[in-house]
């Protein structure tokens, strides 16, 4: 493992070099360590004002880009969330993270949820979005998917150019087939074995992960949590960062 940094207007920005792999991060602040988990086809800058205010008030963030995403270096084969949960365990060693808190978004509450239930090396626990579950498929769903694997056997470059969202077409094929077994792989279990404090935060208008279905349903499953539903979507802490991070910092410093 190889280290290096720069400042740029009080920004440590780092690179770790993790078992060969180049991997981006931001630095930033002094004083208790917080661990942030971007969302899936997202990156690091995601928490800009979160990085932002806490690194003012008595934290060390740490932003990591997940391998495949943001800067860090492409995965040359389909990660799962497991495998994703073990690049984090080695990059909590790494970059010497002692104890973090931690705030995840999305897919990085899935990671968290993995890594956690297979050892707690973290604090606090603050989710927002955070998905994990896999929900019943309706009807409308299902025929997309008996339509897009018929068509897939006649002619599969077809069928990947024109069935899913534009997002995740425009994903590099290793990526598409990461995506598949993440979104596959039910977490319900992992979260019920989370022995953290953890702080549960849902945009009121969240159509990715709802607060009706997954907030209620993590808040029932982690024994010590509690449920914020605050204004906004899936990125309810960019659309309302003061709100948000009032709430997160004040559960961080114990309340």
């Amino acid at each position: 493992m190889t280290l290096s940094g720069a400042r740029n207007c009080g920004r440590r920005s780092t690179s770790i070099i993790l078992s060969g792999r180049y991997v981006s991060l931001l630095r930033k602040g002094a004083g208790r360590q917080i661990l942030f988990l971007h969302g899936y086809m997202s990156k690091k800058e995601s928490f800009y004002y979160q990085t932002a205010c806490f690194s003012r008030l008595g934290f060390e963030c740490v932003a990591p880009d997940f391998p495949g995403f943001g800067g860090s270096a492409a995965i040359d084969s389909a990660w799962s969330v497991g495998d994703y949960a073990d690049w984090l365990a080695d990059f909590v060693a790494a970059a010497q993270l002692n104890n973090p808190h931690i705030i995840a978004h999305s897919f990085g509450a899935r990671v968290a949820f993995k890594a956690l239930a297979r050892s707690n090396f973290a604090d606090r626990l603050v989710i927002t979005g955070g998905a994990g579950l896999v929900k019943p498929r309706s009807a409308a769903y299902m025929r997309k998917v008996r339509a897009y694997r018929a068509v897939k056997r006649i002619a599969p470059s077809f069928a990947e150019r024109h069935f899913g969202s534009a997002e995740y077409r425009a994903l590099p094929p290793i990526m598409r087939a990461s995506y598949k077994k993440i979104v596959n792989e039910d977490l319900s279990g992992c979260a019920a074995g989370i022995k953290n404090k953890t702080l549960l935060i849902y945009g009121r208008d969240d159509t990715v992960t709802p607060p009706a279905q997954e907030g209620e349903t993590f808040s029932k499953l982690i024994a010590d949590s509690q449920l914020k539903i605050m204004d906004g979507g899936h990125f309810c802490f960019c659309e309302h960062p003061e709100e948000f991070n009032c709430a997160a910092l004040a559960f961080l410093n114990g309340g």
